[in-house]
């Protein structure tokens, strides 16, 4: 099988790079593609070399797959391309997400949806995957009336320029700025650009997608704050039901979700951290209690790593959904 991951140079490209070689994904020809200032580089993987070519030359490889993680201009003009030459196009922007058209993917949740008709599958936001992970199982048994989150997310959401100004900023160097303020010892209350509604448009991400991947009824409200952490995207989460719950029961729920890991303890100080989910592909739930204000309803908090399961792992983990489900054939594979 041929497969092109379009972004390979970038943080979240070479994240999938890695967890398609972890997860032993049956290729036999990888083409990475990125910008034309890294065409040329040579990235290597399982042992082989491979050249980075620039867009048109991904499209013309005519590839059984292509994994997008380029941003939203670029999947907008070019994934279209490549899915007229046949290729399953599995994106990781937000330029296909709300597209009626376009299929909202988290293989444990609505996987059962992709059908041989897909040609372009959108992957969600990072804190839309992690959080659906831990409120679809509790939504099948109690129905969601409104979910509230707040935020904490990883400075490497926005990539390798963040992660730069951070560290410039705590050896006192002078250098690019990622965000409008320093990011070191703050906290920014703004995740990508403002709407006309006052919100920002992660914040609209995640009361969108939720709506479109889970139930379009659930409520939302969303805060999202930059903090800087590089493990992973943090969440405080208010959920409130129709149906009363006992707390053991959400626990014997999500302790028993594939893909989730209760790490809840309080009497040991046993709970999601960001520092502990870096290079993990499990969500990780704790500090769950009852909301004691308001009937039916629960706090929890919520961790994953936001380049893997927040973007890198889910998209291959559709692939695998496309594999076992015929959708993605291996018949191209040279002999």
């Amino acid at each position: 099988m041929k497969i092109a991951v379009v972004g390979a140079t970038g943080m979240v490209g070479r994240i999938m790079l890695e967890v398609l070689k972890e997860r032993d994904f049956p290729l036999e020809v990888l083409v990475p593609v990125a910008s034309e200032k890294s065409v040329g580089q040579v990235i290597e993987f399982n042992g082989k070399k491979y050249p980075v070519v620039g867009l048109q030359d991904g499209v013309n490889a005519n590839v059984d797959l292509a994994i997008f993680s380029a941003g939203g201009e670029i999947s907008k003009i070019w994934a279209p391309k490549f899915a007229e030459k046949g290729t399953i196009v599995i994106d990781n922007s937000s330029a296909w997400r709300m597209d009626p058209d376009k299929k909202l993917i988290i293989p444990e949740i609505n996987g059962q949806l992709l059908n041989e008709s897909d040609r372009i599958i959108a992957n969600p936001n990072c804190s839309t995957i992690q959080l659906l992970m831990v409120v679809a199982p509790l939504h099948q048994q109690f129905k969601i009336k409104r979910v509230i989150v707040s935020t904490y997310q990883s400075i490497t959401g926005t990539g390798v320029k963040a992660v730069e100004q951070m560290e410039n900023e705590r050896n006192n160097i002078k250098g690019e700025m990622a965000y409008f303020y320093e990011i070191d010892k703050n906290c920014i209350p703004q995740c990508d650009v403002f709407l006309e509604n006052a919100y920002t448009k992660e914040e609209m991400k995640l009361t969108n997608e939720t709506k479109k991947i889970l139930d379009s009824s659930i409520l939302v409200s969303a805060t999202a704050v930059r903090v800087p952490v590089v493990g992973g995207h943090s969440e405080a989460v208010n959920i409130e039901f129709e149906k009363a719950f006992k707390i053991e029961e959400i626990k014997e729920i999500l302790a028993n979700t594939k893909g989730v890991f209760l790490q809840d303890n309080p009497s040991k100080n046993i709970y999601p951290m960001p520092k502990y989910s870096e290079g993990k592909d499990d969500v990780f739930v704790g500090r769950i209690r009852r909301d004691e204000s308001h009937e039916n309803a629960l706090n929890l908090w919520i961790v994953a790593d936001n380049l893997r399961k927040g973007a890198a792992t889910n998209a291959i983990q559709i692939a695998e959904l496309l594999l076992k489900k015929n959708i993605l054939s291996t018949k191209s594979i040279l002999s």
